[in-house]
């Protein structure tokens, strides 16, 4: 078996002991033998000899928070791989154009002004943050594209930089201004996945579909573009237009995942560089194996972040900025030796 096939068994196999783990850990133990039983009954309708209690807990509770969380975490993973792939650094995630910064103030938006479209209810801060989100895209391009009409690599990043210090300052504004709901708009924005139920799994599940399809379907061209614009160009790659699909489509699943889960940092940066150490910089692999690994880190974040001081229940991004944060840190480092070497 070749060194790439090995990385999917092992992470096909760490994201099914992921997901068992969080089904059966918790405030109540749940037998690994009564999940598979539930599960089976769910198959064939029958639940006879089950304890309703567990039929409860794995399935109307943990089950589609855990289902949340891995599409959260692949959502957040692949945006970050392609994005480090498109622009040639490591550093770089789904949150270097600004359009998780573009989503959250439009969730916190929602939340200050106690904003309710005609309709949608309860669903209108995923939505009215998925439309900031893609707002945000829009004008950073629009932007980069007045300041440089090739829209190279580092003026899309400084773009995205720009807007993303004034959309946080935006944030700061709002969440000094909101009084009672101080503590959600902060809850909200250090994100989680507790009791969003299956209503939010339909809301990212498209969004993640076709924002990844349209990603796996340009991982021969993010190859090429890693050796630089003008070869890519030669070897017949349309750079502009793939530039546009990979930055939409990267946008399109952090903001989905930002709808559904609040801001949840790190996860596309840790994530798709631990990929590319181990198993190579190929993003017809990187991008499927980013997805897996994503979803299983995720799940087990929010495992601990809701039994390391159980009752209390910690926000994931807590969790992620722990791991991540000593992980960019080594990134770093790492970059400046290489230059100076």
């Amino acid at each position: 078996m070749s060194k790439i096939w090995v990385g999917y068994v092992l992470s096909a196999l760490l994201l099914v002991f992921a997901f068992c783990l969080a089904i059966t850990v918790g405030t109540v133990q749940v037998p690994l033998k009564e999940m598979l039983q539930i599960f089976g009954g769910t198959l064939f309708g029958t639940y006879e000899g089950i304890e309703p209690m567990f039929t409860t807990i794995v399935l109307y509770i943990r089950f589609p928070r855990v289902v949340l969380a891995a599409l959260v975490g692949a959502s957040l993973a692949v945006a970050g791989a392609s994005f480090q792939g498109l622009l040639k650094n490591p550093l770089a995630d789904p949150y270097t154009l600004g359009v998780s910064s573009g989503a959250s103030v439009g969730a916190v938006m929602t939340i200050f002004l106690g904003l309710t479209l005609p309709g949608l209810g309860r669903f209108t801060l995923p939505t009215v943050s998925i439309l900031a989100a893609i707002l945000t895209l829009m004008i950073v391009l629009s932007f980069a594209r007045y300041v440089d009409r090739a829209m190279k690599m580092e003026t899309i990043i400084l773009t995205g930089i720009i807007f993303s210090s004034f959309l946080g300052s935006t944030l700061s504004l709002m969440i000094t201004l909101s009084g009672e709901d101080l503590r959600q708009i902060i809850t909200w924005l250090l994100g989680s996945v507790s009791m969003r139920g299956w209503e939010y799994i339909h809301l990212i599940a498209p969004f993640f579909v076709i924002g990844s399809m349209l990603l796996m379907w340009n991982a021969r061209e993010l190859n090429a573009m890693a050796f630089g614009e003008e070869r890519a160009h030669h070897l017949g790659v349309n750079v502009q237009l793939r530039k546009y699909i990979v930055l939409v489509s990267g946008s399109l699943l952090t903001g989905a995942a930002v709808a559904v889960s609040g801001t949840i940092g790190f996860v596309g940066l840790v994530v798709p560089h631990m990929v590319r150490t181990a198993w190579g910089a190929d993003h017809r692999h990187v991008l499927p194996l980013s997805m897996i690994n994503g979803a299983s880190l995720l799940i087990v974040c929010d495992l601990i972040a809701r039994t390391i001081l159980s009752p209390t229940e910690l926000p994931i991004g807590v969790i992620t900025a722990l791991i991540g944060a000593p992980v960019f840190g080594y990134i770093l480092i790492t970059q400046r030796k290489e230059r100076r070497g």
